[in-house]
């Protein structure tokens, strides 16, 4: 292979390869190219009535080619009138969503479900069952209320008895000595100074 015979064209998409001159692209066979023996005629076919069936072919890919050209130019109108309308794409699924749950509550499906259930909440099973789960939640409210009230008193006998106020003293006591007369910006009188012999520290 000579240096004259490669292309030496960058931007070519054969660059680097040795593509000898006298190759051509005419040469090369393209695929569904008409009277091309690369795809040879399906059996039964003459050759005039694959002629007619490929220019149906392309007759059929032009009108496909118009019909998109119309359609996106009616998408663009369409578009174009919403914008004045003031629909925007939220607003439009807001009414398809409605039209939708409408489309839904109108079903017989729904309709059916719907019966069932007004049958169901007038069955006397089901009044019974609402009225024993009634009761059971009022007396499980009135235990509940039992037992916070009988917490709350032995809370309070707690606070009173006297161990709880030997043990306040002695916290009272702890703080005195850790934070000082004037812990927490309370006035300091002279026998708060000196802790009493009545609550000796611990």
């Amino acid at each position: 292979m000579d240096p004259a015979s490669q292309d030496i064209n960058l931007n070519s998409p054969n660059k680097g390869l040795g593509v000898e001159r006298s190759d051509s692209l005419s040469d090369v066979p393209v695929e569904g190219a008409v009277g091309n023996s690369v795809n040879p005629l399906p059996p039964g076919l003459t050759e005039e009535e694959a002629e007619e069936l490929r220019t149906e072919l392309t007759r059929v890919e032009e009108e496909i080619g118009t019909l998109r050209q119309v359609l996106s130019a009616k998408e663009k109108h369409a578009a174009e009138l919403k914008r004045k309308l003031g629909l925007s794409p939220l607003n439009e699924l807001r009414q398809n969503l409605t039209k939708g749950w409408q489309d839904v509550q109108t079903s017989n499906a729904y309709v059916s479900a719907s019966a069932t259930l007004d049958d169901i909440t007038r069955s006397e099973a089901y009044k019974k069952t609402q009225e024993t789960l009634s009761q059971a939640g009022q007396k499980t409210s009135a235990a509940l209320s039992t037992v916070g009230t009988a917490i709350s008193r032995r809370l309070g006998d707690m606070r009173n008895s006297p161990t709880f106020k030997s043990f306040e003293d002695k916290v009272g006591n702890l703080k005195y000595k850790v934070v000082g007369p004037k812990g927490n910006g309370e006035a300091v009188t002279p026998t708060d100074t000196t802790p009493t012999q009545e609550n000796p520290p611990f």
